[in-house]
């Protein structure tokens, strides 16, 4: 293959199956968010001149790209095609009215997991991150995070959520959303504040898991917004739903205290503070938590623990680098280097192997491959890039119903506050060593003229 400049190589990786090419070529600044002004969960620093979202939580890339991708995460063996767009999921622009239905104008993150539930009642449950409604009230209508429910099975058209339904109604906790008999299209607040922590920003959902028919959620209590891609939590700690996520409870002993929290009484065991953000994975009985510490700079760590033990930190085993240490989670060490940015986890069964997704230190969508969850993990292959995806991308999180060689997955983009609905094509045998070819037109023969205006 001959030499290729590094505007060229960015974008090669927009190219998608099939020849399609997407994405703009020019960036879009990220004024980003549906209000205007600071509200609740932004950093009181001067530097809080994004309209309606938390500064630590833009990504770097928001404002155009920081970096050139690694020319080996571009063009080594490829096992999936770049990424394409399936629709919004949340926002104006979504198929599902969110703003109508839901009192949805702008949220993030779009965790997704098996209810393990079956026939009718099985469905695939969503969590947000921060929340706003209708920018012309006071406060936004924000919330801290809210939930769906989907059990639409065809995602190639997107991913349909139902209407809201009432404890009136009969199956009301199969609706798209936990909502009030006083509010049926505003979606509630499902985990609030424990009101632990003298200073807590907001409560943000990082990993969401079904054992048996019971929910759990890992989340993170902000304690303070920085600079964009940095913030500082206070604790993580898991939420409990026995009713297909229409309430919460938090299980105290699952707490896992940052350090310097200020928590009066609070115990702070070392290594819990790379556990901070959580991703979950399922397989032979255990449930394995891949953690992370606050913002988007730390590498990844990896416990597990038997589904039925879930909510019991003292019987958790940490991956030493050679072997499982309970109860230790200092003992654990990297799995997947830094920076490793608010990762999804799911077992694949199309390639056999596990597959980790997160954004890279300068902002594109990466995956990653594995046959056991402590590794070791194939190098990253870049799949969405912030020159093929302008407005600043985060927060890739698989659809669990993925199945063949397509991979769904949701991803969050800054300029939108609002969460798209992506695949990619798996691949079996990707070409070995490097030089590898990006499915689609040759690299080679990728121009800016070649490029396809953004569809909106």
């Amino acid at each position: 293959m001959r030499s290729l400049s590094t505007q060229s190589l960015w974008l090669a990786a927009a190219v998608v199956a099939g020849g399609v090419v997407v994405p703009a070529a020019m960036p879009a600044t990220a004024s980003a968010a549906p209000c205007s002004g600071v509200t609740a969960s932004s950093t009181e620093s001067d530097e809080a001149e994004v309209e309606g979202t938390p500064l630590g939580r833009k990504p770097i890339t928001a404002d155009g790209p920081v970096g050139s991708e690694p020319q080996d995460e571009l063009f080594s063996a490829q096992s999936a095609s770049p990424a394409s767009l399936v629709g919004m999921l949340t926002g104006p622009r979504s198929d599902n009215a969110t703003v109508e239905r839901f009192g949805i104008s702008g949220t993030d993150l779009g965790i997704m997991w098996d209810n393990g539930e079956s026939g009718a009642e099985r469905q695939v449950l969503i969590a947000y991150g921060d929340t706003f409604g209708d920018c012309s009230l006071p406060g936004n209508e924000w919330r801290y995070n809210t939930l769906m429910r989907s059990g639409d099975t065809t995602l190639s058209d997107g991913m349909s959520v139902p209407d809201p339904l009432t404890e009136e109604d009969a199956d009301y906790l199969q609706g798209g959303s936990p909502v009030t008999v006083d509010r049926p299209n505003f979606s509630k607040q499902i985990i609030d504040s424990l009101e632990l922590a003298p200073t807590e920003i907001t409560v943000i959902p990082t990993a969401g898991i079904s054992v048996g028919t019971t929910q759990y959620i890992n989340f993170m209590s902000v304690r303070q917004w920085g600079t964009p891609g940095q913030w500082t939590t206070n604790f993580s700690a898991i939420a409990v739903s026995e009713d297909n996520g229409e309430t919460w409870e938090v299980d105290p002993g699952t707490i896992r205290f940052n350090q310097n929290s200020g928590i009066s009484g609070a115990t702070v065991i070392p290594g819990n503070q790379n556990f901070q953000m959580t991703a979950y994975v399922k397989r032979d009985g255990y449930v394995y938590t891949f953690g992370t510490p606050s913002g988007r700079s730390g590498a990844a760590r990896v416990a597990r623990v038997l589904e039925e033990d879930i909510l019991e930190l003292q019987k958790y085993d940490y991956w030493n680098g050679s072997s499982w240490v309970r109860a230790d989670p200092g003992a654990a060490r990297n799995v997947i280097s830094a920076p490793v940015s608010e990762m999804s986890v799911q077992w694949n069964d199309y390639l056999g192997k596990y597959i980790a997704m997160y954004t890279n230190g300068v902002g594109s969508v990466v995956m990653r491959t594995a046959s056991q969850p402590q590794g070791p993990w194939s190098s990253a292959q870049t799949i969405m890039t912030a020159i093929a995806w302008p407005g600043g991308l985060y927060a890739p999180y698989i659809h669990p119903w993925s199945s063949g060689n397509q991979l769904y997955f949701t991803v969050s983009r800054w300029s939108d506050y609002n969460v798209l609905f992506m695949r990619t094509t798996l691949s079996q045998d990707p070409p070995s060593g490097g030089g590898g070819s990006l499915s689609g037109p040759s690299a080679q023969n990728l121009d800016s003229g070649s490029l396809q205006s953004f569809p909106f």
